[in-house]
């Protein structure tokens, strides 16, 4: 087992919870909202999570969803990586798709942070791409189940 990676938390509500994984083998840990927000149905809004944060390089963090709040109140977050670079408050950009009004609760669960190794791709234009057994078949083209 190799060395565990470091991720540098400033707290910048000193009652905001930090980061936590609710389980050993949990791929993300949960971020909780600074502050409590109200969203209408259809209403995006960002939600401060009172931490800023060093990523190491050589990674990213990747914001996504809680589950049970996208899928029992259809809250979605957006727009969520975090640069290895940004030392700024980790704001949750987060949408109601949901039929209903949903208040994110201060203190309370808002988001999931998963901290994955980047890889930086050499970007080649060409006229032609390798053929594949897809193709070009896109939305809907495995069929239903």
């Amino acid at each position: 087992m190799g060395m565990t990676l470091v991720l540098k938390i400033k707290r910048l509500d000193p009652n905001v919870p930090l980061p936590s994984y609710a389980h050993t083998d949990d791929a993300a840990c949960d971020l909780y909202a600074r502050e409590a927000v109200t969203l209408a149905p259809g209403e995006r809004a960002q939600v401060p999570t009172g931490l800023a944060m060093h990523i190491p390089d050589g990674y990213a963090g990747f914001v996504w969803d809680k589950s049970g709040l996208s899928h029992k109140y259809g809250l979605k977050t957006l727009g969520g990586v975090i640069d290895a670079g940004y030392r700024g408050e980790v704001l949750v950009g987060i949408v109601n798709l949901g039929n209903e009004s949903y208040t994110v609760e201060k203190y309370h669960k808002v988001a999931q942070l998963v901290i994955q190794k980047k890889e930086i791709v050499q970007i080649v234009e060409t006229h032609t791409l390798d053929g594949s057994t897809r193709g070009t078949a896109g939305f809907g083209s495995t069929g239903r189940v």
